[in-house]
């Protein structure tokens, strides 16, 4: 059984995705009842990207939320460190010119300075060793005025202990049935119990140098999304 720790050492937790990379998204779609469609389509229509526009989509998995910023014209990188997920999603994609996988770390990423319009990263920064380095890799690829969305699971304000117990208990009975690495869904409970709150997170976003941070709850707070720019002359 594969699986990281919440030490979240790279190579770990991309032998933990490798190890759920053909049924990742099936796995998805059961554990949050679908509705991984509702918090992508959100994620899609605050990225909001445009004809010619780059978008950098950081933890992307198997492409499928990057496939939804290429549908007004833009063209997105997907982006990340589990070679077995990008493999998935490449094999699925075909031949696109609209979407590129390239394989890469959050902390190092392969790009440089300014080249991007937008970069969003969807349930990976909690998977990161160095949250607050990988925001500001984020910053450094993104252009003067480019945005950030960041999708990632949340706390409820006011029913987050019956919540986490819920995650600790379902998450790993349902993951048994229907994965053959249920541990990599034991880990996901533990990771989101002790990821940072909605105000907390934008502190460091805010810290890692962008701009006009703010956050909307989506399921009650069960993921929030959090939004910004980098500054105009930074």
């Amino acid at each position: 059984m594969t699986r990281a720790g919440l030490d979240k050492r790279p190579a770990d937790v991309a032998a933990m995705f490798d190890a759920v990379a053909d049924r990742y998204d099936l796995l998805n779609d059961v554990l949050s009842l679908g509705q991984d469609r509702r918090w992508r389509s959100a994620v899609a229509r605050l990225v909001a990207a445009s004809p010619g526009e780059v978008v950098l989509d950081v933890a992307a998995g198997t492409g499928t939320s990057s496939r939804a910023f290429t549908r007004a014209g833009a063209r997105c990188v997907a982006c990340d460190f589990s070679l077995g997920m990008l493999r998935a999603g490449a094999a699925r994609a075909g031949p696109s010119p609209a979407v590129t996988f390239v394989a890469g770390d959050a902390l190092a990423l392969p790009f440089a300075d300014r080249a991007f319009d937008a970069v969003t990263i969807s349930f990976g920064l909690r998977n990161v060793a160095d949250p607050g380095a990988a925001l500001a890799e984020m910053l450094r690829v993104t252009r003067p005025g480019g945005r950030l969305v960041v999708c990632e699971f949340s706390h409820l304000p006011r029913l987050d202990g019956p919540y986490q117990r819920y995650l600790a208990a379902a998450l790993p009975a349902v993951a048994s049935r229907v994965s053959r690495n249920p541990g990599a869904y034991s880990y996901l409970a533990e990771s989101i119990r002790h990821w940072p709150g909605q105000r907390e997170l934008a502190r460091r976003i805010e810290a890692a140098g962008w701009a006009g941070v703010r956050w909307r709850n989506l399921t009650f707070g069960v993921v929030a999304l959090h939004v910004g720019r980098r500054p105009r002359e930074g």
